[in-house]
């Protein structure tokens, strides 16, 4: 590899800090976008360890002449978080909470907090703090500070602004001050204070712009735009942080915020009030807000239906949406319990006053439905915060553009507004999808365009003008929630008039002469649809690649897989810390480029050309993908759909035809073929950890980590001598048992085999028909070392195998989850056929069969208790298809069963991960972060239960727990009934 040049600014950095310093071009790419249009390259990043790290790379920036952006978790949507310069990322190490006043209801935190993180250390006091944006599991607060964040319930809280209490923060200079409450003569401001004389300064503009402040700035709560000027207007006292509120980095790097803390909210009431026209929708909502709700959110039709096809949004549609509304307006009232009902009451009774019913149609057709249930009312918030993903789930090369994103308008022309916009729209060929903020008259919409197309540019500046104007005719923001960043900057002008602007550039030379700080935002910024800013700009050309799966529900190169790696819009869901699956490895390391969006930007990089020759298979690749464990999660919950684990197939296919494969590749993949020798001479396969050192001594040549006991090969494997059991009148199933169970775990294979038996079903045993007696497998272990080819020879077996049951509809059930998702996921990618989706429709979990045959009334079981507890362990796939409901209804059929389930990401083990010597501390890592807390705190009465034999391995190794899969505890059940 040829050797990069390494500047003057990368050559000090990397000598006087001890935190991350990433120069090369792989690192710098996962940080050139944000959840903007746009792509800037900055010059390198900084990770700092401290503070004092982040105030010292400022300073050598500073030296060098490099201007700095400020990041934390990335999410703008107008481009504010990405530069040409140094970017310090604040997210990864600067997450403390330096101070908290329970008493006085006030916190000062560092800038790297998440927002979820901090309401989760405040809940135990009973607190919070309430700026709850849609992006709360990643947005940290120092962004939140630094856009002025507003969030779904700023009808009642205010925004960040509101909440605010002071920001200490360094100067371009390298001076520090503290920006709080100050009286505007400066009496309690040191003579010493660098502040001082800048205060004066700043004072002296807002005194001379008073006027034109007062003429110009929106009367909205949801102004967001340019610098806060009338922060400086003089009054008996001035809270000086304000101004670096929503100055988006420009003024100064916040090292601490103050922020004021609010007492948690008690039980909530929802009205989700149905709309058959969205004008009317839009009409109602000034007089939905006299009720006295916290918040007023749209959810409009589009929205509603492309929820619907997303898996895990569609149970919540179901349980709330009534017929077919054109939008919905979902009303929040957070008092009392009688109070909160007394205002449902109130709701109804208004939308009847207003002409609304369930009995009439067209426009007047709606009505209130009421949810008091908080699980469904947190689903329902997930599915609205999710409304931006939810729409950029468009699979084809338009998509829903962000740049009128969150206009404001006042509450009464807001049905006007939003009704004259869909005509701009149509206008100019395209339409829109709304949502979130109807209480506050700020509508979320992003027209459909294909930007990488310069007719779709010029009508998107076309749109952009026109809105803008409408919106100053009805006195609004342009600038409602989101930021100016390179989207709306260029339209300050028109916005506060020349005066003000000039007023806004002198702000920024007094804080920042030399602009060091986040150049061209809300001041001096490029034309917005300077194409050569775009992420898809003039020159971004994908190169022409051959795929092994099928990605043709996808555009672009490579059969389509172009089009599902671009589907990453940067929106971060993948950097949530908690809850879900989605992104384990993330959760761990904190690193971007082991979360869902660091990989997926470095794949849209490589294929494009922008990481240089070969990156798609080159080391650097491997490494991103390293610690990506295949779990699907982002398959799910990713709102974009981006499918890493398809995709991480892919590079492994690619890298093993150009480089051939490592003994541990052998040893993994091929396990399926030399697994029936392995167990006629087990002792010999099991002397690495009999004979002491041998695992040490092999670690090197095999990979696999010395510390941790391989799983055991035995000679008693899994091998019926029999195609059938069971009555021949019997309901049919085939019972397909994988290499694992087979060949380790042969007793879950076993009862499951027995409970199937003893409901009464004809049960057919899925072994070959092609005169070789290995058993029949899924391939799993080929598609982890990127053997698509054989994988595809042992499905093929499998497929003409069963070919009779499948083009019968005969149910298949196997018991290992990674192997039945096989079926149902990449089996259809490698496979164009009718009968490999008839396959993947009819082949279930053991446990998925069970409830659905319990559901049905078929199950013919007599069970007895044998636990009064299990908690219970999901595998990341069974969460990734949506099938823990199976599972926890299985156990539950167990009479006095009380069923917990864990709620955790992956178990760490994730197939070999868990036994690489190179990965083994992140699995362990992985593993404490939720389950092995959950086992330890477990009395030895409770059943552990996991269906995974990874998770069953990782329990076992680090907990010293058993766990069973749930056919074993179904089995005990019957054997119970039977005594």
């Amino acid at each position: 590899m040829i050797a990069r040049p390494v500047s003057p600014l990368e050559r000090r950095l990397v000598s006087e800090l001890g935190g991350e310093i990433l120069f090369d071009r792989f690192s710098r790419g996962r940080y050139a976008t944000d959840a903007s249009i746009y792509q800037m390259l900055p010059t390198g990043v900084v990770v700092p360890k401290t503070l004092e790290e982040a105030e010292l790379a400022l300073q050598i920036a500073r030296e060098e002449k490099v201007p700095v952006t400020a990041r934390g978790g990335g999410t703008s949507q107008c481009g504010q978080t990405i530069n040409t310069g140094l970017v310090i990322d604040c997210s990864r190490h600067l997450t403390g909470i330096v101070e908290l006043d329970v008493t006085g209801k006030r916190a000062v935190v560092e800038p790297g907090i998440v927002l979820d993180e901090l309401n989760r250390k405040l809940r135990p006091h009973g607190l919070w703090f309430p700026i709850d944006v849609s992006t709360a599991s990643r947005c940290t607060i120092g962004g939140m500070a630094g856009n002025n964040s507003c969030g779904g319930r700023s009808l009642r809280y205010g925004t960040m602004r509101d909440n605010v209490i002071s920001i200490d923060a360094v100067l371009a200079d390298g001076s520090k001050a503290n920006f709080g409450k100050v009286r505007p003569d400066l009496s309690d401001v040191s003579n010493a204070s660098p502040l001082r004389p800048l205060a004066n300064q700043l004072f002296n503009i807002g005194r001379r712009e008073k006027d034109e402040i007062d003429a110009r700035f929106p009367k909205v709560q949801r102004r967001v735009g340019g610098y806060n000027l009338d922060a400086l207007i003089p009054g008996e006292t001035n809270n000086l942080a304000h101004i670096l509120v929503g100055s988006e980095g420009t003024l100064g790097f916040s090292t601490n915020i103050e922020i004021q803390l609010w007492p948690l909210m008690g039980k909530r009431a929802l009205g989700a009030c149905h709309f058959g026209s969205f004008y009317e929708a839009m009409d109602a909502a000034q007089h939905l807000v006299k009720l006295g709700p916290i918040a007023v959110e749209l959810v409009d039709r589009t929205l509603i239906e492309l929820a619907r096809d997303i898996p895990m949004f569609r149970p919540t549609l179901e349980q709330f949406v009534r017929g077919t509304p054109d939008a919905v307006l979902l009303v929040e009232f957070a008092e009392t319990e009688d109070e909160n009902a007394r205002r449902i009451t109130q709701l109804h009774d208004l939308m009847g006053d207003l002409g609304f019913g369930w009995d009439k149609s067209g426009a007047k057709w709606g009505g209130v439905v009421d949810i008091y249930d908080p699980g469904l009312q947190a689903a329902i918030a997930d599915v609205r915060t999710s409304g931006l993903n939810i729409m950029m789930s468009m699979k084809d090369q338009g998509k829903p553009i962000s740049f009128v994103e969150d206009c404001a308008v006042p509450l009464e022309h807001l049905a006007d507004y939003t009704e004259r916009l869909t005509g701009v729209f149509q206008k100019h060929g395209t339409r829109g999808t709304w949502y979130a903020h109807a209480s506050e008259g700020c509508l979320h919409v992003r027209p459909v365009l294909n930007i990488r197309q310069d007719i779709d540019v010029k009508k998107m500046r076309a749109i952009a003008e026109e809105a803008f104007a409408m919106v100053r005719e009805y006195k609004g923001s342009h600038s409602g929630e989101h930021g100016d960043g390179i989207v709306r900057s260029e339209f300050h002008e028109p916005m506060f008039g020349s005066r003000l602007v000039r007023a806004f550039e002198e702000v920024k030379d007094k804080f920042d002469p030399s602009s060091l700080l986040n150049p061209g935002k809300i001041v001096r910024a490029p034309k917005f649809d300077d194409t050569w800013l775009f992420r898809y700009g003039p020159e971004y050309k994908p190169e022409e690649m051959k795929t092994e799966l099928d990605w043709s529900a996808f555009t672009g190169k490579g059969g389509g897989f172009q089009g599902a790696v671009e589907m990453c819009n940067n929106n971060g869901a993948c950097r949530k810390l908690a809850g879900g699956t989605m992104c384990p490895s993330y959760r761990v390391t904190k690193d971007e480029q082991d979360v869902t969006r660091g990989r997926a930007n470095t794949l849209r990089l490589a294929i494009s050309g922008q990481l240089g020759p070969d990156a798609f298979t080159s080391d650097e690749m491997a490494e991103t993908l390293k610690l990506c464990v295949s779990c699907k999660g982002c398959r799910r919950e990713c709102p974009t759909g981006v499918d890493m684990a398809r995709m991480k197939i892919e590079v492994l296919s690619a890298r093993a035809k150009k480089l051939g494969h490592s003994l541990r590749d052998y040893l993994v993949g091929w396990m399926p073929r030399y697994a029936p020798y392995a167990a006629k001479v087990p002792f010999l396969l099991n002397l690495r950890d009999l004979i002491p050192g041998a695992a040490k001594l092999t670690e090197k040549l095999t990979g696999f980590a010395a510390s941790r006991k391989l799983p055991r090969w035995r000679g008693d494997i899994f091998d019926i001598p029999a195609n059938a059991l069971g009555p021949k009148d019997g309901k049919p199933v085939v019972f397909f048992v994988d290499t694992f169970n087979r060949y380790f775990e042969r007793e879950n294979a076993e009862d499951a085999l027995e409970v199937l038996l003893a409901a009464g079903y004809r049960v057919h045993l899925a072994v070959p028909n092609d005169g070789n007696r290995r058993p029949l497998c899924c391939g799993r272990t080929f598609l982890s070392v990127g053997r698509v080819d054989e994988a595809r020879r042992e499905v093929q077996r499998v497929l003409d195998a069963l070919a009779l049951f499948i083009d019968a509809d005969v149910p298949v059930v196997g018991l290992e989850p990674s192997c039945v998702f096989s079926f149902r996921d990449e089996v259809p990618a490698m496979f164009q056929d009718e009968r490999a989706k008839r396959l993947a429709k009819n082949f279930l979990l053991f446990e998925e069969f069970i409830a659905r045959e319990a559901d049905a009334g078929h199950l013919k079981l007599k069970l007895a208790p044998i636990a009064g507890k299990a908690l219970l362990h999901g595998h990341c796939h069974q969460k990734s298809f949506g099938a823990m409901g199976a599972v926890e209804k299985t156990l539950r059929l167990v009479p006095d069963l009380t069923v917990e389930t864990v709620e955790s990401s992956c178990c760490g083990m994730a197939g070999s991960f868990g036994y690489g010597a190179d990965t083994i501390e992140v699995s362990k890592a992985m593993a404490e972060l939720s389950l092995l807390p959950a086992v330890r705190a477990a009395d030895e009465a409770t059943l552990i239960v996991a269906d995974g034999t990874s998770c069953r391995h990782q329990i076992g190794d680090l907990s010293a727990r058993e766990a069973q899969h749930v056919a074993r505890v179904l089995a005990d059940s019957v054997r119970a009934a039977s005594t």
